[in-house]
């Protein structure tokens, strides 16, 4: 494939445009010098400039990783140990799928956001769950939110997806501020997920597909970046020929997905996510905990929140996804709810 690298004036100008406003102007030496150096940076692969050795209970404990990983590393095993914890009441993420909000351009809230706090409502105050709401709509709002693409890593080997990912920040190429570190941890605690999301051509929103592409390490990604020595793509293969086990990170947690449309697509994005969580070896909550329905059908989108005000029905089938969730990670805690199928060896990995 062609090289992606760019000459040092093309990278100045790409770097420089992030200081068009005026009031830059008078830093504009400091900014040229400060193109410099990330220029050399670039030039240099420098993707992760700070590193200390791997130490204990990794394959090479002399290797060099990323401290940001690291970091993320430790958070992810902290939210497992939550997760674990017996004594600890039982822990729901509230995903809002959409990326619309009053906070930028489109000037009003998402009826995905509106939904999701009737649900929050259900677990915080009628189950007695604690619960998180994770708004994918900051991406497009909050200043340094980013998640940056999935680049595939497993396609080339699953040794070489590592768990979390350890892609991101690439320092030398401006790939920084990624959100996926905060993410992850969010994910392992909890014990339910509730996905709400919106249909955007007959597809999911792109903030949600960048965050199911990210989370594929969670599926069958490798805990130990030492073993392939970072990103040698040929160590990965071998060890994956060798016989990979496919760890699931998120196996065993129960889910609820509501979608909501206004013209076409809804059962269809419905069902891409819920296969998606499945695939992950996530676990259904119940029947009621999976709907796909349309708001304001073919009407106006000027009236969409009327249209759901008046939609007394899609209200009460949230709640009542939320309360399917909430019931079966109650139950699910207590001992109460089996896995069914969990001795079972698959035949096939993905």
């Amino acid at each position: 494939m062609p090289s992606p690298r760019l000459d040092e004036a093309e990278f100045k100008r790409r770097f420089l445009r992030q200081f068009v406003d005026p009031c830059y102007q008078r830093a504009h030496y400091a900014l040229s010098e400060i193109a410099d150096i990330a220029w050399h940076a670039y030039a240099a692969s420098r993707k992760s400039p700070l590193t200390r050795k791997a130490g204990d209970g990794y394959a090479d404990p002399d290797y060099d990783l990323s401290v940001d990983w690291l970091a993320a590393k430790a958070a992810v095993e902290d939210a497992q140990q939550r997760y674990s914890n017996t004594a600890a009441v039982g822990h729901v993420l509230i995903v809002n799928a959409s990326s619309r909000s009053e906070h930028t351009c489109p000037g009003e809230m998402s009826k995905s956001y509106r939904l999701a706090e009737l649900a929050q409502s259900v677990f915080n105050e009628e189950a007695g769950l604690t619960s998180e709401l994770l708004d994918l709509s900051r991406l497009a709002s909050e200043y340094g939110r980013n998640i940056h693409p999935c680049k595939a890593c497993f396609s080339t080997a699953p040794a070489l997806c590592h768990w979390p990912c350890s892609c991101y920040p690439n320092y030398s190429l401006g790939q920084s501020q990624d959100w996926m570190n905060d993410i992850y941890p969010l994910w392992v605690e909890a014990h339910g997920i509730m996905v709400i999301s919106p249909v955007n051509w007959y597809q999911v929103s792109s903030p949600l597909k960048l965050m199911m592409d990210r989370l594929v390490c969670a599926d069958g990604g490798n805990p130990d970046p030492t073993t392939t020595h970072g990103k040698d793509a040929a160590k990965a293969k071998a060890i994956e020929l060798a016989g990979w086990d496919y760890p699931r990170h998120l196996a065993g947690r129960l889910f609820s997905v509501v979608v909501h449309g206004d013209v076409e697509g809804a059962e269809n994005v419905r069902r891409s996510i819920s296969d998606w969580l499945r695939f992950m070896q996530l676990e259904p909550a119940g029947p009621l905990a999976e709907i796909d329905r349309y708001i304001g059908y073919w009407e106006p989108y000027a009236t969409n929140h009327e249209a759901l005000d008046a939609d007394r029905a899609i209200q009460d089938e949230v709640r009542n996804a939320a309360r399917s969730l909430a019931e079966a990670v109650t139950k699910r805690r207590d001992g109460r709810r089996e896995v069914i199928g969990e001795q079972l060896e698959q035949p096939r990995q993905k």
